[in-house]
């Protein structure tokens, strides 16, 4: 009797286990972080990419206009497929392109800006990744929209697509 007792609960435990695993198969492990009210740009001191001097973002964001803060490297490649989408919207004069280089080695980056084109009005570096993680990123390429006031808006995780270059569009007329 004990045998029988102690071969059920086992039974018992492992199809419990092989229930909670199969159903944590079926569960997305992305984490999408959403943006549902305004926050602020953070202020920070930051070096810019085509002087090498430091800058601070109240001298960055001085315009009452819609910037875009892109966060890109080199190394990431929905940074490349995203670029062309960039260089758009750097034509639309009712907003700013910031790109913020993150973690990356200088001569790559500006091979990359060199071979693809520079749709920023500024870029600056971000070596060790904290600018990034200031202003709420959780990796490249993240797109983050500030209005007039200078709040983050919107913000996009991963490569912008022409759907989302359009939402920008909507949102700054």
């Amino acid at each position: 009797m004990k045998n029988k007792l102690t071969l059920f609960i086992v039974v018992i435990f492992f199809s419990f286990c092989f229930v909670i695993f199969y159903k944590g198969l079926d569960t997305p492990n992305n984490y999408t972080p959403k943006v549902e009210k305004k926050k602020d740009i953070p202020i920070f001191k930051a070096k810019d990419f085509d002087t090498d001097n430091y800058i601070n973002s109240d001298k960055i964001f001085e315009e009452n206009t819609f910037y875009i803060v892109n966060i890109w490297a080199s190394w990431c490649v929905p940074c490349r497929t995203e670029h062309p989408l960039l260089m758009q919207l750097s034509k639309n004069q009712s907003i700013k392109l910031i790109g913020l280089n993150y973690r990356d080695n200088f001569n790559n980056a500006k091979k990359f800006i060199d071979d693809f084109g520079n749709p920023y009005s500024r870029i600056l570096i971000d070596k060790d990744g904290t600018l990034g993680v200031e202003f709420g990123a959780y990796g490249v390429p993240e797109t983050f929209l500030i209005n007039k006031d200078k709040s983050i808006v919107k913000k996009f995780v991963g490569p912008i697509n022409q759907e989302i270059v359009n939402e920008i569009k909507l949102i700054i007329k």
